[in-house]
This record gives structure tokens, sequence and C-alpha cells, in this order.
């Protein structure tokens, strides 16, 4: 008589198995519809911002930079006047500052 040898249970037999790799599977479906959405929209506002305040300075040391030249390139005697830089740069940003001014919101008194 031939004994028979118990053999272990497969895993794809393993009902525990199944559910475990079902859960794993639910989980990372679900997290992939949301997370890393959510993520990817994180970073752009991150980098916009960033990259919107380096555009933001860059402007800013373009027109300084410009009327600092200005000031050293001798196109007649008057040119060395610094006044007259300052004038133009004072110009060019109060006109921005004026309109965010009158755009802004009064604080709440309460």
């Amino acid at each position: 008589m031939a004994q028979s040898v118990p053999r272990p249970p497969d895993a794809a037999d393993d009902w525990t198995v199944k559910a475990a790799d079902r859960i794993e599977l639910v989980v990372e479906t679900v997290r992939d519809k949301t997370t890393v959405p959510v993520q990817k929209a994180a970073r752009a506002v991150v980098y916009g911002l960033v990259a919107g305040v380096m555009g933001l300075l860059a402007f800013a040391l373009s027109i300084i930079g410009l009327f600092r030249l200005h000031r050293y390139i001798p196109f007649h005697q008057e040119a060395r006047r610094v006044w007259v830089t300052y004038v133009g740069l004072g110009a060019i940003f109060l006109i921005p500052g004026l309109f965010s001014w009158r755009r802004r919101t009064p604080p709440n008194k309460g």
C-alpha cells in the first residue's frame, strides 16, 4: 500500500493570499487615482510660484540695470545726472504699485 504524502497548499489555491493581493490592488488603485494627481498639482503650483517670483525678480533687476547703464553712458553733458534715472525707475514701479493698491481689499473690522 502506497502512502500518500501530504502536500502543502498551493499559493494559488489559498484564499488568504488572494484576499491580500486583492486588497493591495484596491489600495494601489485608489492611491493612483487620488494621491498622484494631488501631488502633481501641488508640484505644479510650487514650481509655478518659484518661476513667477524668479521672473519678477529678473524683470526688476533688468529694469534697474538698464537705468544704471543709462547713468554711465555719456550721451551728452547732463547724462550723469542721477535724479533722472531714479525718477524714471520710480515711475515704472509706481504704476503697478498704484494699480495693486486700488485692487486691494480692505481688512475686516470685527
